[in-house]
């Protein structure tokens, strides 16, 4: 076998085999380590024992990773930071993209849909948001993806996704950040005739229940996360869904950095511009209870997670329910379980 054919059999083989379920170990560990945070009300201790403990469970993926979406720079929260080298240090080069908590708010005040994420792509594979945090999104799944339009009013985007699925308009649930920059999308909503479902947090976790079939949320719409779009889009490849996204800065400061990062404002992102390779995996596990995934619970000895794994070649989605024993574990890692 000639050497680069050799090679490219090993990486095929080490994405297709490993990485996707390898994750999941990931996100389980910070999901372990934020969840003793709960309705606590320290979202930064919940935040940096996520960190610390998705940073050490990293060193057990056979990658050559790197960080192109840290966590915490908009929070001045504790960080993975851009740039990082993760993994084992051997393995494929990928790219990889982080939200340890995503949902600090969530876990600080026991609040629902709190989740740890992971994006993972071959090396060159995300796109980089530079320092833009906010965009404008809208994410649906399969049935819809062909029919919506970022720069289409809400009511002509709601009847598309309505006509899609086979519904009346009145029965659409739409998943919105209730934030005060909503008001009037919140607004324009409720007259298109389509129901709100307002939540505090996660809108990683409202594009996964857009796509998710067994979720009443049709579609996500409103501005969110610049890096979180990046992530949700590790998780739509391969299935079918769509997200799009505009820049949508929320300050004068954070505009200027978007036009110096040499970015158009007006620039309709897909998920094949967020992502651009198939061979990309993303993980998700609940910290606390939401529609997609149940949060940590402790049983005696044993933690219980709820993972979701998901592969951008095959668009396989795997739910992973697990059981810790936090004992044994405690044992052979610095990660309080």
């Amino acid at each position: 076998m000639p050497i680069e054919m050799g090679v490219n059999f090993m990486y095929q083989h080490l994405t297709d085999k490993n990485l996707a379920l390898d994750l999941v170990r990931v996100t389980e560990a910070a999901a372990l380590a934020a969840a003793h945070y709960y309705g606590k009300g320290d979202k930064e201790a919940a935040d940096k024992a996520a960190v610390d403990a998705m940073r050490i469970a990293f060193q057990g993926i056979h990658v050559q990773g790197t960080v192109v979406i840290g966590e915490g720079e908009k929070d001045h929260a504790p960080m993975l930071y851009n740039g990082e080298e993760v993994g084992y240090g051997d393995g494929p080069e990928v790219d990889v993209a982080v939200d340890p908590v995503e949902g600090t708010n969530a876990v600080a005040n026991g609040r629902m849909n709190a989740l740890s994420v992971v994006g993972m792509a071959k090396k060159g594979g995300l796109f980089n948001p530079g320092r833009s945090f906010y965009c404008s999104k809208i994410a649906v799944g399969k049935e819809a993806a062909g029919v919506i339009d970022i720069n289409a009013p809400v009511k002509v985007n709601l009847q598309a996704i309505a006509k899609a699925l086979g519904k009346p308009v009145g029965e659409l649930n739409v998943f919105v950040l209730d934030k005060p920059r909503h008001k009037k999308l919140i607004t324009d909503i409720r007259l298109a005739g389509a129901r709100v479902n307002l939540h505090n947090d996660g809108d990683v976790a409202g594009a996964l229940m857009a796509c998710d079939p067994r979720s009443h949320i049709d579609v996500l719409i409103g501005t969110g996360g610049t890096p979180e779009a990046v992530i949700t889009a590790c998780a739509l490849k391969g299935n079918g869904g769509q997200i799009l996204c505009k820049f949508d800065p929320q300050s004068d400061e954070e505009r200027q950095h978007v036009i110096e990062d040499g970015f158009e404002l007006d620039r309709v992102l897909s998920v094949d511009d967020l992502v651009t390779t198939d061979q990309c995996f993303f993980a998700a596990s609940g910290i606390t209870d939401g529609e997609v995934l149940a949060g940590v619970r402790y049983d005696g000895e044993f933690a219980l997670t709820s993972s979701l794994s998901t592969r951008g070649r095959t668009g396989t989605m795997r739910y992973v329910q697990a059981y810790h024993n936090r004992k044994k574990l405690a044992k052979m890692s610095t990660i309080e379980y």
